[in-house]
């Protein structure tokens, strides 16, 4: 008889008040028995309609179902059959939008928590030492993965476990992507995605870093020496308002700031090399996830953080979890509220940051209310730093580079549902194709082209 409670186990966590001022994981994970009490909610639906709402297919009941029979090296095994990335997926996958939101169990209550249970077995195998999935023996062709991000580590880990000779080129000096630069320690720990690149290193991935495309290689070069090239170089080419003021001293990207941070871990200066200088007051612009990071990470540095946002919290894109934990650490909310200048003092450094309140008009063009002006409604912020987190763009080196090969005017890569671009044997996705999206959305498009490649390139 299955567990019939309504509410799922709570995560525990760090208080707020302590994690505030370090950069420690917040949430502690499920201890055995709560995943097994856990898994013992699942139904195990014969149709199983949370598989549906993987876009990497993970068999959800069946690896639930180990769990609750205190099997958790079968659990990873069964999450790693579909998805390189568990132990990440457990932590940043919006699981409230995707294979939750189609629980059965969330109907006449919360959902089965999929994503802890994920967590769980994946940080259970890997301090077990549980070793890495199997692959054929060599097939004889090779692949080039542009990008080590979650869509590029995915088609490598996918083509590696089919025999393929597979080698990323990743132009930062660190492998991982986003996931290394992009999201904070206190969210996701490094020497955690490390273990998951080594797994794949395992399977035989070759990776080459300081390797910039369009400057380091071209798509024609690596053709060249290649049966199949996949793009996964991600979207990491910031975008501003274009306001008055914007290249002030303390006006940070939320890439440049998040990328200081996580992957040069200038939290720990001076024992890391790398700074990061901010004020006792930070706006941070914007209302999705990169800005609950930015602005999360600006208060664990001791300042007064205030988020701006131009819309009401209802349509806010961060996931409602974030936007939880950044109030419990004190982040102050401004909804409703537009940057119309950053204002600065004679040296050039940021003193302040004028702002206009906000309405909600008519929809725009994707449905959500278009926010106005209201009128005679003008005030300052008194800040010394300003974190812009407003998305990022393609960076322009590969189109520049490929003309033969096919872009969106704002940049993208064409591709179509199974990453196939306009030039023979490139494939292209992740939010190098959408734009900024997810980290499993990355990873089902990684997985997406790598069975579009095999299907292209039999043995």
């Amino acid at each position: 008889m299955p567990n019939m409670s309504l509410v799922k186990h709570a995560m525990p966590e760090q208080d707020p008040a302590v994690r505030a001022g370090n950069f420690k994981e917040v949430a502690l994970g499920y201890t055995r028995e709560i995943a097994m009490e856990e898994a013992d909610r699942c139904l195990h639906c014969k149709n199983s309609p949370c598989v549906s709402g993987c876009p990497v297919n993970v068999p959800i009941p069946d690896f639930i179902a180990a769990i609750r029979e205190g099997d958790m090296e079968k659990a990873y095994r069964i999450i790693r059959s579909q998805n390189a990335l568990p132990a990440i997926c457990g932590r940043v996958c919006p699981q409230e939008s995707q294979c939750e939101s189609k629980c059965v169990r969330g109907i006449k209550g919360e959902p089965v928590a999929i994503g802890r249970l994920e967590r769980f077995a994946a940080d259970t195998a890997m301090a077990a030492g549980t070793a890495a999935a199997e692959k054929k023996a060599p097939c004889g062709k090779k692949a080039a993965v542009i990008g080590s991000g979650p869509a590029g580590l995915t088609c490598a880990g996918e083509l590696a476990k089919a025999g393929w000779d597979v080698t990323i080129y990743e132009a930062l000096h660190t492998a991982g992507g986003v996931l290394m630069y992009g999201i904070p320690e206190f969210r996701l720990p490094k020497a955690l995605v490390s273990r998951e690149i080594a797994s794949l290193k395992n399977l035989g991935v070759n990776i080459v870093t300081n390797a910039v495309a369009g400057k380091a290689f071209t798509v024609y070069e690596l053709l060249e020496d290649n049966d199949a090239v996949f793009i996964g170089s991600g979207a990491g080419l910031p975008n501003f308002q274009k306001i008055p003021g914007e290249n002030l001293c303390g006006v940070y990207s939320a890439n440049e700031f998040l990328t200081r941070l996580n992957l040069m871990k200038a939290y720990t200066f001076p024992e890391h090399d790398t700074p990061v200088k901010i004020g006792k007051h930070v706006a941070v612009i914007g209302g999705g996830n990169v800005a609950m990071d930015a602005a999360r990470c600006a208060k664990r540095l001791g300042a007064e953080v205030t988020i701006v946002y131009r819309r009401s919290e209802k349509e806010m894109p961060a996931r409602a979890e974030e936007v939880h934990h950044a109030r419990e650490e004190g982040i102050i909310f401004r909804m409703l509220t537009a940057p119309t200048s950053i204002e600065g003092d004679e040296a050039g450094f940021v003193k302040g940051m004028k702002c206009i309140e906000m309405q909600l008009g008519e929809p725009d063009e994707r449905g959500r209310r278009r926010p106005v002006p209201v009128p005679g409604s003008e005030f300052e912020l008194p800040v010394e730093t300003v974190i812009v987190a407003i998305g990022n763009s393609p960076n322009p080196l590969i189109k520049k580079t490929t003309p033969d090969l096919p872009t969106e005017k704002w940049g993208g890569i064409q591709a179509d549902e199974m990453g196939r671009t306009g030039m023979k044997h490139v494939y292209a996705g992740g939010d190098a194709v959408t734009g900024a999206a997810t980290v499993i959305l990355a990873m089902g498009a990684g997985k997406k082209a790598a069975a579009a490649i095999l299907e292209d390139h039999p043995d």
